[in-house]
Protein backbone atom coordinates (compact mmCIF):
# COMPACT_ATOMS: atom_id res chain seq x y z
CA UNK A 1 0.00 0.00 0.00
CA UNK A 2 1.01 3.24 -0.68
CA UNK A 3 -0.49 5.26 1.87
CA UNK A 4 1.05 6.76 4.69
CA UNK A 5 -1.76 8.27 7.59
CA UNK A 6 -0.54 11.72 8.67
CA UNK A 7 -0.77 12.62 12.83
CA UNK A 8 -3.41 10.56 14.32
CA UNK A 9 -5.30 8.73 11.09
CA UNK A 10 -5.43 5.36 10.83
CA UNK A 11 -6.41 3.78 7.62
CA UNK A 12 -8.70 0.49 8.55
CA UNK A 13 -9.79 -2.28 5.98
CA UNK A 14 -13.50 -3.52 7.16
CA UNK A 15 -14.45 -6.83 7.66
CA UNK A 16 -16.90 -8.26 5.07
CA UNK A 17 -20.27 -8.32 5.46
CA UNK A 18 -22.15 -11.38 6.55
CA UNK A 19 -23.76 -12.77 3.57
CA UNK A 20 -26.48 -15.43 5.27
CA UNK A 21 -27.39 -15.55 8.86
CA UNK A 22 -26.85 -18.29 11.34
CA UNK A 23 -30.24 -19.41 10.39
CA UNK A 24 -29.53 -20.20 7.03
CA UNK A 25 -31.23 -17.05 5.18
CA UNK A 26 -29.20 -15.34 2.28
CA UNK A 27 -29.18 -11.21 2.96
CA UNK A 28 -30.02 -9.76 -0.33
CA UNK A 29 -26.90 -7.04 -1.20
CA UNK A 30 -29.89 -4.33 -0.28
CA UNK A 31 -30.04 -5.35 2.88
CA UNK A 32 -26.73 -5.82 4.44
CA UNK A 33 -25.52 -3.61 6.87
CA UNK A 34 -22.08 -1.70 7.04
CA UNK A 35 -19.57 -3.86 9.07
CA UNK A 36 -18.08 -1.87 12.12
CA UNK A 37 -14.99 -3.72 12.38
CA UNK A 38 -11.86 -4.79 10.61
CA UNK A 39 -8.21 -4.30 10.76
CA UNK A 40 -5.83 -1.83 10.57
CA UNK A 41 -3.56 -1.70 8.01
CA UNK A 42 -1.73 1.62 8.25
CA UNK A 43 -1.19 4.06 11.39
CA UNK A 44 0.38 7.52 11.48
CA UNK A 45 2.82 8.94 13.52
CA UNK A 46 0.75 10.11 16.46
CA UNK A 47 -1.68 13.46 17.80
CA UNK A 48 0.13 16.71 17.65
CA UNK A 49 -0.33 18.37 21.07
CA UNK A 50 -0.59 22.19 21.64
CA UNK A 51 3.37 22.50 23.21
CA UNK A 52 4.44 20.57 19.80
CA UNK A 53 4.77 17.28 21.79
CA UNK A 54 3.89 13.67 19.94
CA UNK A 55 1.09 11.39 21.39
CA UNK A 56 1.73 8.05 20.68
CA UNK A 57 -1.19 5.87 19.30
CA UNK A 58 -3.08 2.78 21.45
CA UNK A 59 -3.55 0.81 18.36
CA UNK A 60 -0.94 -0.69 16.44
CA UNK A 61 -1.01 -1.87 12.39
CA UNK A 62 -2.99 -5.76 12.62
CA UNK A 63 -4.89 -5.11 15.36
CA UNK A 64 -9.18 -6.26 14.82
CA UNK A 65 -11.06 -3.34 15.75
CA UNK A 66 -14.81 -1.89 16.69
CA UNK A 67 -15.77 1.73 15.33
CA UNK A 68 -18.29 3.64 14.71
CA UNK A 69 -21.15 2.97 11.84
CA UNK A 70 -20.10 6.44 9.99
CA UNK A 71 -17.08 6.63 11.55
CA UNK A 72 -14.24 7.54 8.38
CA UNK A 73 -13.79 7.99 5.32
CA UNK A 74 -14.26 5.58 2.51
CA UNK A 75 -11.62 5.43 0.30
CA UNK A 76 -10.57 3.06 -2.65
CA UNK A 77 -6.87 2.19 -3.66
CA UNK A 78 -5.89 -0.55 -5.80
CA UNK A 79 -9.77 -1.63 -6.39
CA UNK A 80 -9.78 -2.22 -2.36
CA UNK A 81 -12.12 -0.38 -0.22
CA UNK A 82 -10.57 1.40 3.09
CA UNK A 83 -11.80 3.59 5.34
CA UNK A 84 -9.48 6.54 6.73
CA UNK A 85 -10.20 7.54 10.09
CA UNK A 86 -9.00 9.30 13.35
CA UNK A 87 -7.76 7.09 16.01
CA UNK A 88 -10.81 8.62 18.64
CA UNK A 89 -13.50 6.89 16.01
CA UNK A 90 -12.35 3.59 17.07
CA UNK A 91 -14.18 2.21 20.46
CA UNK A 92 -12.25 -0.71 21.08
CA UNK A 93 -9.23 -3.32 20.20
CA UNK A 94 -10.97 -6.60 19.91
CA UNK A 95 -8.50 -9.54 21.14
Amino acid sequence: MNLKPLHDRIIVKPAQAEEVTRGGIIIPDTAKEKPMQGEILAIGQGKVSEDGKVTALQVKVGDKVLYGKYSGTEITVNGEELLIMRESDIFAIID
